[in-house]
């Protein structure tokens, strides 16, 4: 059996990993990882792919950045050539970016077996091209992997039969737990002359954020106004970075560094007084690590980090967000949770019940 597994973007590696080394254990499998280029930098990249010690890309489309519409529309080209030539029985996508909707559209016009990992997260809020993503992908998909309760609630509502859905977990949290020891030898805190839990860890990359500048200077200027208590470190994502420099924002109040290694930036998260972050990803994350999260949006599509874990969502408004910190920067203390099935062992589930369904590949 032939089975492809997409990766495109950062977050993306996280979750393919740990289902790529779970498939070794299977030799009647040959497992086909196809990196799509959405994220083509080394430090967005090829870092990771060494870290996680996943191998080189069989297959590298190379779309790299454009427009939602033109690099959806390139990766189904490119992909639709990739399922012709290799003829698989089964595709897995993960997350929520583009190339997760473009692959999955492409093999189910070919009418080949798709499972989405990580599906039936809802934000509703359609304003989130993520949104659009995941409701898309979730109603072609054939496997529907879910790593929370609300999810399974969210496919049915969505008229998904209930035999298709898995709850089997949280890949990334299998890469999380894995990892975890090794971060440790990160000397990232001694590089940036920061200690452990006195400094404030930020991500930002939303284009609701960073698109505008009424939207990202005030929360550029409220993050000033936290370094006044706590350092405040900020690995700059590309995108970002290229917004700031066009609005001519000032950085010199916070420690502003590329982005990172999966290591350095785990062992960051891990010991931070709190994060600030509009990922979802991290969200999920910092509810295991027992490091307080403070979501800079409006909505999260994962809700079980606020009803069980360390996450506050509190939107971009200056005032607020410098609440959430002061509460924070006062009460803080670790909280870590035990959330159903985040366990470090998704992925096992996962391929076990694709290898028990092989028999609709044949």
């Amino acid at each position: 059996m032939k089975w492809i597994l997409v990766a495109g973007a950062r977050p993306n590696f996280m979750k393919i990993a740990p289902i790529y080394k779970e498939i070794q254990a299977h030799p009647e499998i040959t497992p086909i990882l196809v990196h799509t280029g959405q994220h083509y930098t080394p430090e967005m990249s090829d870092v990771f792919f060494k870290q996680l010690h996943l191998p080189e890309p069989d297959i590298d489309l190379e779309v790299g950045s454009h427009s939602h519409a033109v690099q959806t529309a390139e990766i189904m080209i490119r992909f639709e050539k990739v399922l012709i030539q290799e003829q698989p029985q089964l595709i897995i996508v993960v997350g929520d970016v583009n190339s997760t909707i473009a692959c999955a559209l492409t093999a189910s016009k070919l009418k080949i077996k798709v499972a989405h990992v990580e599906a039936g997260l809802r934000s509703f809020d359609r304003d989130m091209p993520e949104e659009i993503n995941r409701i898309l992908t979730d109603a072609i998909s054939d496997y529907l992997f879910i790593t929370e309760s609300s999810a399974r609630q969210n496919l049915l509502c969505e008229g998904i039969p209930e035999e298709k859905i898995f709850f089997v977990g949280n890949t990334m949290i299998d890469t999380l737990v894995s990892h975890l020891p090794i971060s440790k030898q990160s000397r990232i805190l001694d590089t940036l002359h920061i200690k452990e839990k006195q400094y404030v860890l930020v991500t930002l990359h939303r284009p609701s954020n960073v698109d505008h500048q009424e939207d990202l200077s005030p929360i550029i200027d409220v993050l000033g106004k936290i370094a006044g208590y706590l350092p405040v470190v900020f690995p700059v994502h590309p995108r970002t970075l290229k917004q700031m420099e066009t609005f001519g924002l000032d950085l010199s109040k916070l420690i502003s560094v590329p982005p990172l290694g999966y290591y350095d930036f785990l062992e960051l998260m891990s010991q931070a007084r709190c994060v600030l972050t509009d990922s979802g990803g991290i969200q999920e994350e910092t509810s295991i690590l027992g490091v307080p999260c403070i979501t800079l949006r409006e909505n999260t599509e994962r809700p079980v980090t606020v009803e069980l874990g360390t996450n506050r969502v509190v939107g971009k408004n200056p005032d607020k967000i410098m609440e959430a910190f002061i509460y924070v920067y006062q009460n803080s203390s670790e909280k870590k949770i035990e959330i159903p099935l985040w366990d470090g062992h998704a992925a096992e589930r996962i391929v076990k019940e694709l290898v028990s369904s092989h028999g609709a590949f044949l």
